[in-house]
């Protein structure tokens, strides 16, 4: 198998869908000639051509508007957000038309569009490129909510969204996008949308996260067994909504401690979510309270200043240490 960076996995996927479905089609600002701002989408013009692969005026309402009309007439748009804090102006659209249409309709028609959007820190980028809002499409019903932590996984979510009938906003953390190789199968490979994976056994701790967080958790993961004999459970949630709750669950009654890792602002962020599906479900299991570990509640700082916001190995440790030591 080729051992690919994640930028490389997605335009395999984005290729290989293209090959196999005429209806698959990608737009969005930069996406043709120049192949993408962080070159995902290079080639595929030169492939398949300007009627597939369409460059748009610089109007993010106005490419989900027109992803999401060519949905409903059976085609399968990808469109392209260059960075998800750019997506706001085509908030309007997913909230009120792509989100909504399956059940305006009752059923008549489906939306099956994918909305990719690098998002994150870690690549020392501007204001309004490093957010990880994620919470705002999560908390959308009708939209579906996904982020890979790697190029394997990338590119199998990715084909998932592509095939679902129902609108996906994709989200891919850019502090992966060439950070490191995986291999990736050649032949076609998927992943069911809405349920996580355990990638570190463990027995004392377990430690819930997403996106490009799952790589410093599982660098916390080795460092807490080297340095404290501390087994922790990693799961990489791969998708906000659904939200895989049952196998959270069933990690929480073994452990009994738990911290979530996220990129997102502390308050009203994924984590306390998690915590509520926790307390649900699993609240008598717990040895101590659920600790979280994430983003501070103020504006992404860009620059050099995003890698104080960011949390890393040892913030990690160090949530991981309040949950065994209560």
């Amino acid at each position: 198998m080729a051992e690919l960076t994640m930028v490389e996995a997605i335009n395999m996927a984005l290729k290989q869908e293209m090959e196999a479905d005429e209806s698959v089609l990608v737009l969005g600002e930069d996406v043709g000639v120049d192949g993408g701002i962080f070159r995902v989408t290079d080639g595929l013009l030169k492939q398949f051509g300007e009627d597939r692969v369409m460059d748009t005026p610089v109007a993010e309402s106005g490419i989900v508007g027109m992803a999401t009309g060519m949905a409903i007439y059976g085609m399968k748009p990808v469109c392209e957000m260059q960075f998800s804090g750019f997506s706001y102006f085509a908030f309007h659209q997913l909230e009120g038309q792509t989100s909504r249409m399956r059940w305006r309709s009752r059923g008549r028609y489906t939306v099956p569009l994918v909305c990719r959007m690098p998002y994150g820190g870690g690549v020392r980028a501007l204001e309004h490129h490093s957010e990880s809002r994620e919470t705002y499409f999560a908390h959308t019903p009708g939209l579906k909510m996904v982020i890979p932590s790697g190029p394997r996984n990338a590119r199998a979510l990715l084909v998932s969204a592509i095939r679902d009938p129902d609108p996906v906003i994709f989200f891919e953390p850019k502090l992966n996008y060439r950070s490191f190789r995986e291999e990736v199968p050649e032949e076609a490979e998927t992943l069911p949308i809405g349920e996580s994976q355990v990638v570190r056994e463990g027995r004392d701790l377990t430690l819930i996260t997403y996106g490009a967080l799952t790589q410093r958790s599982l660098q916390a993961a080795e460092q807490l067994a080297d340095e404290d004999g501390v087994e922790a459970e990693v799961i990489d949630l791969l998708s906000i909504s659904p939200l895989d709750d049952r196998k959270l669950s069933e990690s929480v009654q073994k452990t009994g401690r738990v911290v979530i890792v996220h990129e997102a602002h502390r308050s009203f962020g994924p984590g306390a979510e998690i915590i509520a599906r926790i307390n649900e479900k699993s609240f008598y299991y717990l040895e101590a309270p659920v600790e979280r570990v994430a983003g501070y509640d103020v504006i992404t700082p860009f620059f050099a200043r995003e890698q104080d916001y960011i949390p890393d190995v040892s913030r990690i440790i160090e949530g991981a240490r309040r949950a065994l030591s209560a």
